[in-house]
């Protein structure tokens, strides 16, 4: 029998300082994370990172949580539900980091009987701290728990037009009448991750080869994929270049990471005479701490402080019944080979 696990990052259990530490050591100390030796990262997490950041992250998750629990969370369970009325085969729901684990969904699917399953990393970009992560997770989880069970893997979705369509139509639906400029803020990667996963090591972080038509670094490119998704948006929503700009967000750590940076460039447009600006964030498809409280909470004030007018946050895909309907379509596939 077939079976699907969906995979999102995960959450802390609680809003309570205890709970974020425990959740912010797993993260952090993930090599595909902060991709420097073990015990350079333990050092750098349990000494300069964990003193202070649970306490910040901690407040931070109180001005976004439901009462359900996570939104992340919560999102994720609903999404799995609303696919499960739709498929006769078993899902499950896992998180890469916290519960429910990938070991945990997989022996839920197991139990049933599943003896084939297709992992649903639900990130749309390739980066290897979200999409590598998850398979090397599962594939760990696989190897030691479940060696009769076979699992494959949905390639990131970014490109998919029918993807690009659901995305579109959904921001589309949420724009307001009238705006200065739609952004789209992507979570930022250090740039040396951009360096690591491309396999022709070719690429320049420039605005040359990200935007070339064919490239096999493409295939592995989070920045390439970035701006692919936010020209193919663009297009469909009809929107002249002048209306739409890009940056990333979350950076950590004083390495270079991928630009122009959210918080900078929100700072700067109210000069430039964008005041009345709508924001996206197309590298989630369930809104979480990074765009509900980053960018609908902290990033609003940044902007209304240096003189803008109207912070309209778009939120993500979410429980979209277009959006359903696509992985729905991607699961038919896959039971049906």
């Amino acid at each position: 029998m077939k079976g699907i696990l969906l995979v999102n990052l995960g959450s802390p259990k609680s809003t309570s300082e205890e709970d974020v530490r425990v959740y912010l050591r797993e993260f952090l100390m993930d090599k595909r994370v902060i991709d420097i030796p073990w015990l350079l990262r333990k050092m750098i997490v349990e000494l300069t990172i964990l003193p202070k950041r649970p306490k910040e992250s901690a407040r931070a998750y109180q001005n976004i949580w439901w009462d359900e629990g996570s939104p992340l969370v919560v999102i994720s369970k609903n999404l799995t539900k609303k696919i499960e009325e739709k498929i006769k085969n078993p899902i499950a729901l896992a998180m890469r980091y916290q519960e429910p684990s990938i070991k945990n969904g997989l022996t839920k699917l197991a139990d049933k009987g599943v003896t084939e399953v297709l992992v649903i990393p639900l990130y749309p970009q390739y980066a290897m701290s979200t999409t590598e992560t998850v398979v090397e997770k599962a594939k760990e989880v696989q190897k030691k728990y479940f060696p009769n069970l076979n699992i494959s893997f949905l390639p990131p979705f970014y490109n998919d037009e029918k993807y690009i369509e659901v995305l579109s139509n959904s921001i589309k639906k949420h724009l307001p009448k009238s705006f200065d400029l739609l952004l789209f803020s992507y979570h930022g990667v250090p740039e040396r991750h951009i360096y690591k996963t491309d396999p022709t090591k070719q690429c320049r972080i420039d605005n040359i080869c990200c935007f070339e038509k064919e490239r096999t670094s493409h295939k592995y490119c989070y920045r390439h994929q970035c701006y692919y998704v936010t020209e193919k948006v663009r297009e469909k929503l009809g929107l002249d270049k002048t209306k739409i700009r890009q940056s990333f967000q979350s950076r950590l750590g004083r390495s270079p990471w991928l630009h122009p940076y959210t918080d900078k460039t929100l700072e700067k447009l109210p000069a430039e005479g964008f005041t009345h600006i709508a924001v996206v964030a197309p590298a989630f498809v369930a809104d979480c701490l990074e765009t509900l409280e980053e960018l609908a909470i902290t990033d609003k004030e940044l902007f209304i402080k240096n003189g803008g007018k109207e912070f309209h946050y778009i939120e993500c895909l979410n429980e979209d019944e277009n959006w359903v309907e696509w992985l729905v379509d991607k699961i038919n596939i896959f039971i049906n080979q």
